[in-house]
């Protein structure tokens, strides 16, 4: 028999989010972008420690209903974590087989001056839509464009706009990106539905950045483009680059496009991957192991770098594996287990309340769900905690009013996901402006797509175009 309990004041049930606030704001100013590797971590453990003190010192909540929810919480999210550890596999193998280098290879040659933001934005959001992350893009290949913006006398703060715009962009979309991931998972959407559903916001959002940076490009003149020949110099010495590494992709969009699961999706393309590595580049993976099979084995699951006689490019081919996904799998466990005590003490109950007795329509309900995120984003400072704790407030909101749950995951990551580089104090927001050299604030105006994004979202749900209500039988 289910336990009754006492639903809390909101101003309670706002403590624990409170402390965990407090908590995180300590962690990023000792840590900076280096939060992620534990501190976050605690301070979500802290957090729900004072949820639980509270519950059962005041409420008399008993334990073992925390313990019930933590391990029904847990078990939705384990798929989530088998997918993050083939992730992890298809980063590392894309990359050392030669699919990621053989796009970028091509992807740089295709710049000229005039046409300098545009193709940093496709460019930038191509790189990151393969390889997920959109922390590693600006890091490597989004420094390498800088410089090569400064030559041709692009200013920077353009320059950086359109790096990061790409890079979220394809950061949003990519089925390897932990924020997808983690966002289609904390609202119980499949990955490849959320990703289809995201289209309809992403896309015109992301047409709409490119023709500005096309315009914004026009008048620039001839400029000097050694930057990208020794990109593709290191590129073509180090690795085999081959148009046949790029059916690896192609297969994968295949099995996506016949909508097989995304677990088994993300294993068979690595799997794929890794024979294409064996035929294409024996050097690289004996470089990296010492033989075929261990090195193999090593992209699959631990640390890689490759020596390109560059620096910057060195960054980006180096790879984590799946030992790279743990800091994420770390945070995502005790941002469930947070979530579910927020959720057993009814605190997450009595802070929907409040919100929801301003929901009076569909444009009000995604609006609110937008708005949150990017609350959550400015006092939480980190975009995968604003990510749980939305869809943890809005989930049963949208259950209520009948809303399929790819309308939640989206509004979640149209706000929480792109904002959170415009933030200084954000843990995205301080990496991407330290990587880049350029001030958050200086750069915030000219990332349209992660302004417009929010706005888009909220149109489209205005307009009411193609969202729907599950059907009752």
């Amino acid at each position: 028999m289910e336990e009754k309990i006492k639903i809390p004041h909101p101003l309670v049930a706002i403590i624990p989010v409170a402390v965990l606030i407090a908590f995180l704001s300590v962690v990023i100013t000792l840590f900076g972008s280096d939060s992620l590797s534990g501190g976050s971590q605690v301070a979500l453990l802290m957090g729900m420690a004072v949820c639980v003190c509270i519950s059962m010192g005041v409420y008399r909540v008993s334990w073992h209903r925390f313990e019930r929810q933590i391990k029904q919480t847990l078990g939705e999210v384990s798929i989530t974590l088998l997918i993050l550890l083939c992730v992890g596999m298809l980063s590392g193998s894309w990359m050392i087989s030669g699919v990621v280098p053989t796009l970028i290879y091509y992807g740089v040659q295709v710049m000229s001056p005039q046409f300098f933001l545009v193709s940093t934005c496709i460019i930038c959001a191509l790189v990151s839509l393969l390889s997920g992350s959109s922390w590693t893009t600006i890091a490597t290949i989004g420094v390498a464009l800088l410089g090569i913006g400064h030559a041709l006398g692009v200013s920077e703060p353009w320059t950086a706009g359109a790096i990061i715009s790409g890079a979220y962009f394809g950061d949003k979309m990519s089925p390897l990106s932990d924020t997808t991931i983690l966002a289609s998972s904390s609202t119980g959407t499949d990955l490849f539905t959320h990703i289809r559903y995201m289209m309809l916001t992403t896309v015109p959002t992301f047409l709409i950045t490119t023709v500005i940076f096309l315009l914004a490009g026009l008048g620039y003149g001839d400029g000097a483009q050694l930057e990208v020949g020794e990109y593709t110099e290191g590129l073509e010495r180090t690795f085999h680059i081959s148009l046949w590494t790029l059916l690896v992709p192609l297969f994968t969009g295949v099995l996506i496009a016949r909508r097989v699961p995304s677990l088994i999706v993300l294993f068979l393309s690595s799997v794929v991957a890794g024979v294409v590595a064996l035929l294409f580049q024996p050097h690289i993976l004996t470089e990296i192991g010492g033989g075929l099979v261990r090195g193999l084995a090593i992209t699959y699951y631990g640390a890689t770098a490759v020596d390109t006689g560059n620096a910057s490019l060195n960054e980006l081919v180096s790879t984590g594996g799946m030992a790279g996904m743990l800091n994420t799998i770390w945070l995502i466990l005790c941002a469930m287990c947070f979530g579910a005590s927020m959720v057993a003490s009814g605190m997450i109950e009595s802070l929907t309340r409040v919100i929801v007795r301003w929901v009076r329509s569909r444009a009000t309900l995604v609006g609110s769900t937008v708005g949150t995120g990017i609350f959550l984003n400015i006092t939480t400072g980190d975009q995968f905690i604003s990510i749980v704790l939305n869809a943890d407030i809005f989930k049963q909101a949208y259950r209520q009013q009948g809303y399929e749950s790819c309308l939640l995951s989206r509004s979640c990551e149209d706000s929480a996901t792109v904002t959170s580089v415009l933030i200084p104090w954000n843990t995205c927001g301080m990496t991407q402006s330290t990587v880049l050299g350029v001030p958050t604030l200086t750069y915030l105006p000219y990332c349209f797509f992660n302004l417009l994004s929010p706005l888009m979202s909220i149109f489209i749900a205005v307009i009411g175009w193609k969202i729907r209500k599950k059907q009752v039988v």
